[in-house]
């Protein structure tokens, strides 16, 4: 699915230079292998690339949005293989705060009031299968519903199909209306009722919490040590792509 994908080495285009002695295979599992376990880069275990070497591919994928086009494809493959279209009309959009790493700079980071977090958020939208449509991390003091405006309108552009979003009551207000008029878009909100007590499962919202849910398993996830934000996203979309994966081979 991604090979057509991967750049094509300047050897192999008659452009010179030495032929790649890794795989890029090896490095895409190295990858998985430091989110899915909370490594540093340095810690790479010897039976992958150099880390020097996995990090380099890593930065160049996401840079060119390469790691983004990964996701998607295999995305598209999953909800085909499940009898939907690969383009969804319906989402889900929610946030999470993690804590930050003394790595993350005070211009990427910031307190959580409510949650009472020191860090960064995460903005996801996701599909009805709790596939991931697009990821944005913020400083954790960023509104949701100003992280919601941007998040939504490039989820909208890029989803042309996509028709309704369930939200929690955070994202009451003029952005039901914004979504409307700018994108035609019906942003539903889902409240809990002032009569539950405990836990309660509440419609469609369980989607995206079990995405957060999924995303705490992995050790890389559980705080945010990405010195850049588009980091943080990448990271957050190799995590999902590995679930998405994952269920496409119990599929």
């Amino acid at each position: 699915m991604v090979r057509p994908l991967l750049p094509v080495p300047g050897w192999m285009r008659g452009r010179g230079g030495q032929p790649e002695a890794y795989c890029h295979r090896a490095i895409l599992d190295a990858i998985r292998y430091l989110v899915d376990n909370g490594i540093k880069w340095r810690a790479m275990p010897c039976d992958f690339p150099p880390w020097d070497r996995v990090y380099a591919f890593f930065r160049r994928w996401r840079d060119h949005l390469l790691v983004r086009e990964f996701h998607d494809r295999l995305r598209g493959r999953v909800r085909q293989e499940a009898g939907r279209d690969a383009e969804p009309t319906a989402g889900v959009i929610d946030s999470q705060s993690v804590k930050a790493d003394a790595v993350v700079g005070a211009d990427s980071r910031g307190f959580d009031g409510g949650k009472l977090i020191n860090g960064r958020k995460r903005h996801v939208v996701v599909d009805t299968l709790g596939l991931l449509l697009g990821v944005m991390v913020t400083a954790a003091d960023i509104g949701d519903r100003t992280a919601a405006k941007v998040l939504l309108a490039w989820v909208a552009g890029t989803h042309h199909q996509l028709e309704l979003v369930w939200a929690d009551g955070c994202y009451t207000g003029s952005l039901v209306e914004h979504c409307l008029t700018a994108f035609a878009l019906v942003l539903a909100i889902v409240k809990r009722s002032d009569n539950m007590r405990g836990f309660v499962v509440l419609p469609k919202r369980w989607i995206v919490e079990r995405l957060f849910a999924h995303l705490m398993r992995s050790r890389r996830l559980v705080r945010d040590f990405e010195r850049s934000a588009t980091s943080a996203e990448a990271m957050t979309m190799v995590m999902t792509r590995r679930l998405a994966r994952s269920r496409s081979a119990r599929g």
